[in-house]
């Protein structure tokens, strides 16, 4: 039942298209399946045994965990979805929309290979911790969901009509998921507005890095732009830099705005290219600090760095944007960050069920603790409602100097390189 670190999920969370590694996935189990279809119960308290090993609060927010066992165990349940609904149940008593079970339709939802093709709409999605709203983190890149212009931190209020008010992430994702080629229908809350967004799934093929050389009055620029820590964001980002290197750039934008995170390990991997020294992060859990990642002398490149954050950069963003900055190694230009410091661990279940466990939070180098306080940017620079409209509208100028952030960051850049 070890849930080991290389599954550790750091997401805000994007399940309508899920970037996530799985621990367990994939595990052939016919016996236990057998065993679960017969003994229901017996999952009940599969799922309370790794809350009670794993949860992040030793107090189980304030609540009296073994007697919950006791009550769920004294129940009778005729078949399966009579235990998942009392899973959620009990898991609802800790208040933590991250920590969630899935049923088999939900989990092979989340065992979507990073690597390959995606399908879905394109939007990463979260539940507020205080209003239950279904918040959009941040539309992928080309997917449709962005090209709609679905836009971060966009409140979900219906899906196909469907009101959300009362529905969990789980029933979101599933009615928002489909088949290639099917609409889904999103009405969205904007500020005091309320937009209908008919989208079209499709399937997505997702390529994180994407990077090119701009000339500069001084020299070459290296524009990156990473839209998610999947599995392949790290050696992306290494044929980038390198590449860039060789072009003779003078200095790096790395822009990681509307990237709502992924994986731990994709975060710390691309701080070490940055990085010779110092620390990443820490991992703590309900025993205290259990990891601590640093750099380890292999930085691709010591040139100067400036990054760009906004409300949608999220998770493994904030890990990213944090070691950079805390280190001094990097100075961050745009707007507040999402605010999601916590760490999940996603286990398939032997009836091909599955279970999110928020299992640790974590700290920037200095020990900021930045779950919902996100990480301010050393240069605040807002969007208007125009700009962010125009840039919506034709993404071909994200990056570019009819973008107003990254005109800011290029007047940083300048300031460092210039000394």
């Amino acid at each position: 039942m070890a849930i080991t670190k290389r599954g550790l999920v750091l997401g805000a969370t994007a399940v309508a298209v899920a970037a996530v590694t799985v621990t367990g996935a994939g595990i052939h189990l016919s016996q236990g399946q057998a065993f679960f279809r017969e003994s229901p119960k017996e999952l009940v308290d599969e799922v309370w045994q790794l809350i009670d090993r794993h949860y992040v609060d030793a107090t189980f927010n304030q609540v009296d965990w073994a007697a919950v066992r006791m009550s769920y165990l004294d129940r009778s349940y005729g078949n399966r979805e009579e235990a998942y609904d009392a899973i959620r149940e009990m898991l609802e008593q800790l208040e933590d929309p991250y920590t969630r079970f899935m049923d088999p339709q939900e989990f092979r939802n989340m065992q979507i290979d990073t690597s390959g093709e995606l399908t879905g709409v394109g939007i990463q999605i979260s539940q507020d911790e205080e209003t239950n709203d279904i918040l959009v983190v941040a539309p992928i890149e080309d997917t449709p969901a962005f090209d709609v212009g679905v836009r971060a931190r966009d409140v979900i209020v219906a899906i196909d009509e469907e009101s959300t008010e009362g529905m969990d992430l789980n029933a979101a994702v599933t009615r928002i998921r489909g088949p290639v080629g099917s609409s889904v229908t999103l009405t969205i809350r904007r500020d005091d507005q309320l937009i209908d967004f008919v989208i079209e799934r499709a399937r997505i093929e997702i390529h994180p890095v994407r990077y090119t050389y701009q000339s500069g009055d001084e020299g070459g620029i290296g524009y990156i732009r990473l839209t998610q820590f999947s599995a392949n964001a790290a050696s992306e980002m290494r044929d980038a830099i390198q590449d860039l290197e060789k072009q003779d750039v003078i200095g790096y934008i790395l822009d990681l705005r509307s990237n709502p995170g992924g994986l731990l390990y994709s975060s710390i991997d691309i701080a070490r290219m940055w990085l010779e020294d110092g620390n990443i992060v820490s991992t703590v859990d309900r025993k205290g600090i259990v990891d601590e990642e640093a750099a380890n002398n292999r930085a691709l490149t010591d040139l100067p760095l400036v990054v760009l954050v906004d409300g949608g950069s999220a998770s493994a963003s904030e890990i990213l944007s944090g070691a950079l900055q805390d280190n001094e190694r990097a100075l961050l230009v745009g707007t507040q960050t999402f605010g999601k410091g916590l760490v999940q661990s996603v286990r398939g279940l032997p009836d091909g069920s599955g279970i999110a466990i928020t299992v640790a939070k974590y700290l920037t180098p200095n020990g900021r603790d930045i779950h919902l306080l996100g990480i301010q940017p050393d240069v605040l620079v807002e969007l208007s409602a125009e700009d962010r409209k125009a840039l919506s509208k034709d993404q071909r100028k994200i990056g570019t100097l009819e973008d107003p952030q990254y005109l800011r960051a290029l007047d940083v850049l300048s300031a460092k390189v210039s000394g």
